[in-house]
């Protein structure tokens, strides 16, 4: 398939691929293919929904680097001394920083409680009130979106700066992105048609009313914008000759831990990152909708897909290996 040929498939599928808006690809640093669907242009954003994880990561990274966070060991609790704790729990003392970045914290309920979390005057500490649980520290693999807001309330407490501050001067600006602003949703249906709605978007970052954004959600970028994040990742750390996070972070971040209950496609996981291919140490940064950073140091190439909502989409790998990467 030529490039035209891809263009024209996805201009005409009327099956998964029909909701992708823009494709970004880099091979040997260089830019190799850019294109545009559904008439966004090339600088438009969407909801790139749980890719924002993978964001969030990096934003943890550097917070490392600068001794800000003291260690990914660090028990959650430390950052919120003056969080009251439930009657009755205990888990949550045993609770670490690397827990949340690896999905093996534990939770009470089932699901994501968004309803009690978003409602609330203080998403981080409503999260806190879920995290433990009688069956203590299991180590096993428990997605969760919503709850992860534990992170971004830990940064803050560890840095002092607001995420979409923090995120500007220390990750955005320095790969040559402009700037990004708070999103903050008046009501409910605001928030859902955040999610939902098909129309390009502005650099923003959906937050809770303390400014704080969401970790696990909520993240708008173009494709290209997305490619600069994998070319950073791609390039351990260093983004145009500068040094943005350690080389040291981008390893462990991407080290394939395996997932015990195996409903993810056969995929492992890293520090919110997706582990493609463990041999071939391909990862990716995933969101539902179909929202990729593809990054496959062999072939030293790093693909984006920026897609707006479609309902039970939430992979485009197989997709990229099969029709994009092989025509760069």
């Amino acid at each position: 398939m030529t490039k035209d040929e891809l263009h024209r498939y996805i201009e005409e599928s009327k099956g998964n691929e029909n909701n992708i808006c823009q494709i970004c690809a880099y091979k040997d640093g260089q830019m190799v293919y850019s294109d545009t669907w559904h008439d966004y242009k090339k600088d438009d954003c969407v909801h790139i929904m749980s890719a924002t994880k993978s964001i969030t990561a990096l934003l943890i990274g550097i917070a490392l680097d600068k001794g800000q966070i003291k260690s990914i060991d660090d028990k959650v609790l430390d950052y919120f001394p003056d969080y009251k704790v439930k009657r009755g729990e205990k888990t949550i003392y045993d609770v670490t920083i690397k827990h949340l970045l690896t999905m093996r914290a534990p939770y009470k309920g089932k699901g994501d409680p968004w309803s009690k979390v978003c409602s609330s005057d203080n998403w981080t500490y409503t999260s806190l009130d879920f995290l433990g649980g009688r069956n203590g520290l299991t180590g096993e693999f428990n997605y969760k979106t919503v709850c992860l807001h534990i992170l971004t309330g830990l940064l803050y407490k560890a840095t002092k700066m607001k995420t979409v501050d923090y995120a500007n001067t220390y990750l955005f600006e320095p790969l040559g992105i402009k700037p990004y602003s708070v999103f903050i949703a008046k009501s409910a249906e605001e928030h859902k048609q955040f999610t939902i709605e098909k129309t390009p978007k502005e650099n923003v970052w959906f937050c809770d009313t303390e400014n704080l954004g969401t970790p696990g959600y909520g993240l708008c970028m173009s494709a290209e914008d997305m490619a600069k994040i994998g070319l950073l990742c791609l390039n351990n750390g260093v983004y145009n000759g500068k040094r943005i996070i350690s080389s040291s972070w981008i390893e462990e971040m991407t080290h394939p831990r395996k997932i015990e209950n195996q409903n993810w496609q056969g995929m492992e996981y890293g520090y919110l990152w997706w582990i493609i291919d463990r041999k071939k140490k391909i990862y990716a940064a995933i969101g539902n909708s179909g929202n990729v950073i593809y990054i496959n140091p062999e072939k030293n190439n790093v693909i984006t897909v920026a897609s707006y909502f479609k309902p039970t989409l939430m992979d485009r790998v197989d997709f990229i290996r099969e029709h994009i990467e092989n025509i760069l």
